[in-house]
């Protein structure tokens, strides 16, 4: 055995001896043990070059003078002792120190540690090149790395590493780099902007789950009619309402900067691109708006009876229309282009990715076009009432029905994946991300899907679940918003299934406040809300979930 394997086996030997009692017993959980540096979790290996402990301890730049005991003057023999241990072989000198060990009492063993313990401290991360280093640090989760960074100045050097930070947001599916800010930068706290990505990622999602709401910004409008539909992009907000307007108010001031006139019926849907605005109404025109100007830029004529529902995806919208029938439009130009027929009832839903165009009716039926020949590839049967609602990811096609299920389709063979059954009545909303589907439901609850598997994961129910019927849903991050005719928001958990807390509660909730619509972006909250019985004013509620940028270390 060399001179390293005995080394090593002579600590195991003492730090078990440190560990346990005189009396051979483990000390009680709990119990103090001896001060000073503490033992290392594991050996790291040496190169076998010195051959005795004071050539290992100048190996590692140590001084060959050393504290020595000065409890007096060495005990006679003690040169022909070690003259014969040095004579012996490798065996014998581990018998004789196993011996000497469980003869020593612990401050002498406490001793031997101090002295040894220090040359087996290795920083491996520091000894490897870079890139090794680095392919170490990846395999800590993010919060790991973050405990990493504060061991010393070159480990924190690696745990800002960006492309370390850019895999670990991937792993945890945050998107978006962002940069440090200018404040931060000069005081010299700038950090991986991948990193400075993943903490923002984290303070807004503790913020979602614990900021305080209890005084959101009210924004009153549209009198006491109906919010039908509500957009955000940016820092512009656009509702519409039966009173057959929109209005565009600031997220930042939450005042109404401009309406836009121009309908002469209901605006039933719409949708919204940067500055573009979409609407359809009731007086069977699509209108094309500038929000920035208030400019009505086009005003669509084609259908025959009022637009309920379109779906914008680049420069092209498709609306449907009680008439049967739907229609793509160049929102540039304001053309018609293609003309989709074969709904025999009204259209209630549509989706489109840009390729294929989706649409569920009163027909009951669901319908997967080509819109480029104005063909009908597939029609999906199966429904024995109204389609309400509908999602398409360019793989599956789901359909909520009045008829109380959800099927799941696949978009190529028009064949029926999955029936989901569970709820009770009629599924209003849904949302689909990564094979997770989420429904609203007018029987007051939430479900989370597997599209692939077709089970149910979770029903967001229990104590704190909604008293009426689902209105609106969105996902949030890893957390699901859901807004309700009972007069609140809650917000839960994705993962879960467990209710976080109510983001809303209107004062007239119970008792004919509603929320009719949500939308949510990174750090924003907007919601549409009123009552049908004049006991709660036609308003929107804007929370704001932006953390305050914190000084010192990130």
């Amino acid at each position: 055995m060399g001179f390293y394997g005995t080394l090593k086996l002579i600590f195991i030997k003492m730090k078990r001896k440190l560990d346990h009692g005189p009396d051979g017993r483990p000390f009680p959980t709990g119990k103090k043990r001896c001060k000073g540096n503490s033992c290392p979790s594991s050996l790291a290996p040496f190169q076998a070059t010195p051959t005795t402990f004071g050539e290992l301890r100048l190996a590692n730049g140590h001084s060959a003078q050393r504290r020595r005991v000065t409890s007096g003057p060495p005990p006679s023999g003690l040169q022909d002792w070690l003259h014969i241990f040095q004579a012996w072989s490798g065996p014998e000198r581990l018998l004789a120190m196993d011996e000497l060990i469980d003869r020593c009492e612990t401050n002498q063993v406490k001793h031997m540690m101090q002295l040894i313990e220090p040359q087996f401290q290795r920083d491996f991360i520091s000894l490897l090149p870079k890139e090794l280093s680095l392919y170490v640090l990846s395999f800590l989760a993010p919060g790991d790395l973050l405990q990493a960074a504060q061991t010393c100045s070159y480990w924190r050097t690696l745990a800002e590493d960006n492309l370390l930070w850019r895999e670990k947001c991937r792993e945890e599916g945050v998107a978006g780099c962002v940069f440090g800010s200018r404040r931060r930068a000069k005081r010299g706290l700038a950090s991986s902007p991948w990193k400075t990505t993943y903490i923002r990622h984290q303070r807004i999602e503790t913020s979602w789950r614990t900021a305080d709401t209890h005084t959101p910004q009210v924004l009153m409008g549209h009198d006491d009619h109906v919010i039908t539909c509500l957009q955000v992009s940016g820092d512009l907000i656009v509702s519409g309402s039966d009173d057959n307007t929109l209005k565009v108010w600031s997220a930042v001031t939450g005042q109404c900067v401009r309406t836009l006139l121009g309908h002469t019926g209901g605006v039933w849907c719409s949708q919204m691109s940067v500055a573009t605005v979409i609407s359809g109404s009731t007086d069977r025109t699509l209108r094309v708006w500038n929000a920035e100007s208030g400019e009505c830029v086009h005003t669509l004529y084609g259908h025959t009876s009022t637009v309920r529902c379109m779906h914008l995806h680049g420069n092209r919208v498709v609306s449907g229309s009680r008439d049967t029938t739907l229609r793509v439009w160049d929102v540039v130009t304001g053309q018609c282009v293609h003309v989709l027929t074969g709904h025999v009832a009204a259209v209630r839903c549509v989706q489109y990715d840009g390729r294929r165009v989706v649409s569920g009716g009163y027909d009951y039926m669901v319908k997967i076009w080509d819109p480029e020949t104005q063909t009908c590839l597939h029609t999906l049967e199966g429904h024995t009432n109204r389609v309400y609602s509908l999602q398409f990811d360019g793989v599956y096609v789901v359909s909520g029905s009045l008829d109380t299920s959800i099927r799941v389709w696949d978009v190529e063979t028009g064949g029926c994946v999955h029936k989901l059954t569970g709820h009770q009545s009629l599924t209003s909303g849904m949302e689909l991300r990564d094979n997770l589907l989420v429904s609203g439901n007018a029987d007051s609850t939430v479900r989370v899907w597997d599209v692939r598997t077709g089970q149910c994961l979770h029903t967001l129910q229990g104590p704190n679940r909604h008293q009426s019927a689902v209105t609106c849903l969105q996902f949030c991050r890893g957390l699901v918003l859901s807004s309700s005719d009972d007069g609140t928001v809650k917000l839960w958990d994705l993962r879960t299934g467990a209710w976080v807390r109510d983001l809303v509660s209107l004062q007239s909730q119970g008792s004919g406040g509603v929320v009719w619509r949500i939308r949510a972006s990174d750090t924003r909250l907007v919601c549409a809300a009123g009552s049908r019985n004049g006991t709660e004013e036609t308003k929107l509620l804007l929370l704001d979930f932006e953390p305050e940028e914190r000084g010192g270390d990130e």
